[in-house]
């Protein structure tokens, strides 16, 4: 059974893909790249993004496509809102006595902001944000926090998540919720394919009432 979850935060506890879509379409016609549909965006955008922009906008300076994508994200018309069970999720975690955390490539100003802005700053021992690459900080996170592999699972909607998780010695649960089409998520074989985290946490509930836990069976995809 899990003793520690970390969760990454876009496209696994809130729903931001509106507004990034549309401030990522504001970096790529600024520079007369045709925008991406929702369903182009989940097949061709990947972490860490700056290989996603480096791709696209070879001679762009990162910075100023941070500074672009920032502003652009500020002014989108699309909310960011809590993503169906997540809260539920986060509670349960607390009920149960679960250790958790995030670790997320998000920019780190907007992430204290919705982190606040959502009043979940209390379900978290620590938060990490604003990491590029996630898989040179999984190893830290383990270290400092004195979390066992075996105990341990990361939680998140993108195949870099899978990879992060795969470099760690943790568990590696993908969610359908976020940025990644099923299909490319699928690529990877994570530990654990789940719908949303209401099937997470059914089948997590599932375990602990049973005397002898089952394996956890992945969703079909």
């Amino acid at each position: 059974m899990f003793a520690n979850l970390i969760f990454d935060w876009s496209g696994t506890l809130v729903d931001d893909l509106g507004p990034v879509l549309e401030a990522t379409n504001a970096v790529l016609g600024a520079h007369g790249i045709a925008a991406l549909d929702r369903e182009g965006f989940r097949r061709k955008f990947r972490l860490p993004y700056p290989e996603f922009y480096a791709e696209l906008l070879p001679a762009v300076p990162l910075a100023a496509l941070e500074e672009h994508f920032r502003l652009a994200f500020t002014a989108a018309a699309s909310p960011v809102t809590v993503l169906p069970h997540a809260h539920e999720k986060l509670e349960w975690c607390r009920k149960h006595g679960l250790r958790v955390f995030v670790l997320t490539s998000m920019d780190a100003r907007a992430f204290e902001l919705q982190l606040d802005a959502f009043g979940w700053r209390q379900y978290f021992e620590a938060t990490y944000a604003g990491v590029l690459d996630k898989r040179l900080m999984i190893h830290r996170i383990l270290a400092t926090h004195q979390l066992d592999p075996a105990a341990t699972a990361l939680v998140g909607d993108m195949t870099h998540d899978v990879e992060t998780a795969r470099h760690g010695g943790i568990t590696a649960i993908a969610v359908l919720t976020g940025y990644n089409h099923p299909e490319v998520l699928a690529a990877l074989h994570p530990d654990l394919t789940v719908a949303n985290l209401g099937v997470l946490r059914e089948l997590l509930d599932k375990r602990r009432g049973a005397a002898t836990p089952p394996a956890l069976t992945p969703v079909p995809v």
